[in-house]
């Protein structure tokens, strides 16, 4: 690993009692910029985060942020730290602005800089107007706003950020998306979790896909895509019980997957395969509602590689021990 890394894991291992939460991950984020990491529901990677952020202590491994170790430099670490969990930690009772000043007093701010440092980061996140409103009056977006500030109060050079923007409407999606954009872009080191695939499609600069607390895959955007079929056929049906079936019929054509009612099929030969689609729903009587051909997306990834496909993470990490051969195909092929 190169030693300019800002964060680096090795071989991290976590287990509650029976379960298995992380299993031989390693990773590294160079200085300034993204790593995207990606995983359904109990993969692992909240017990990654907190385990980089010293709220846990790993099993077996090493990790390592700004050349400290999680686990005997502790303090060192969260004073170069800013961390933003799943949801927003700000306190309902206190306004916008109290709430900035507390964090300025619990990370040894001087008086003066913790008032302008507030004052910056209110208008930054466009919160001025709502400064001196208690937090408990706030919309979902603004306080998660809220509490991306308040993990930026200290200036940290990196920043964790748990499922940033889960249970944000589209709008408030796409504005956090520019606010991390910006402060990436004047140099901070970024480590994020998410299930959405279209913010890791562009936000990371290298993405790490976990799946039951092993790493299953790594590279690019363009390089995991590049482990699909050049193209996909995606049917759409008019009920789950007719994509299932579908599904079936398709099998010979390669791995289809079902998801709700719509059915995807990568494929190297797309116009060929479209044909074939057509004319295997034709003679099983299926009357599919669309059926388009497109490039695959890093939706199609992770469906490709931990069966399921990418939703917003609605529980905390378990996952059992169950392994994934991809990492070790993806590393063979590289040989």
């Amino acid at each position: 690993m190169p030693a300019d890394a800002a964060i680096r894991a090795e071989h991290l291992g976590k287990q509650f009692g029976e379960v298995v939460a992380l299993d031989d991950v390693s990773l590294e984020v160079p200085a300034g910029s993204v790593l995207g990491l990606l995983g359904p529901n109990g993969a692992g990677k909240t017990t990654a985060v907190r385990i980089l952020t010293t709220l846990l202590r790993p099993d077996r491994g090493m990790a390592t942020v700004l050349g400290l170790d999680v686990t005997k430099h502790a303090q060192e670490v969260r004073a170069s730290i800013g961390l933003a969990g799943q949801y927003a930690a700000v306190d309902e009772k206190l306004t916008g602005h109290e709430n900035l000043q507390l964090v300025g007093r619990l990370t040894h701010l001087a008086k003066a800089e913790i008032a302008r440092r507030s004052d910056e980061l209110l208008e930054r996140f466009q919160l001025t107007d709502a400064a001196d409103r208690t937090v408990q009056t706030y919309s979902g977006g603004m306080r998660r706003r809220l509490d991306l500030a308040a993990s930026l109060v200290h200036r940290p050079p990196v920043l964790f950020l748990d499922e940033p923007t889960t249970g944000l409407d589209p709008q408030s999606r796409i504005e956090m998306w520019a606010i991390l954009e910006e402060l990436v872009g004047g140099g901070t080191t970024l480590l994020l979790t998410t299930q959405y695939l279209e913010e890791a499609d562009r936000l990371a600069d290298r993405i790490v896909v976990i799946d039951s607390g092993s790493v299953i895959a790594e590279g690019t955007s363009v390089e995991l895509k590049a482990h699909l079929a050049s193209t996909v056929i995606e049917v759409g049906l008019h009920d789950v019980e007719s994509a299932t079936r579908t599904a079936e019929l398709l099998a010979s054509l390669g791995s289809p997957a079902a998801n709700g009612m719509l059915v995807s099929l990568a494929t190297d030969d797309g116009a060929r395969s479209m044909v074939d689609v057509v004319r295997h729903l034709d003679a099983a009587g299926v009357e599919p509602a669309t059926i388009s051909l497109r490039e695959p997306t890093l939706d199609d990834v992770f469906l490709a590689l931990t069966g399921r496909a990418s939703r917003p993470e609605t529980a905390p990490d378990g996952g059992g021990r169950r392994k994934r051969r991809f990492r070790r195909e993806q590393d063979g092929n590289a040989s």
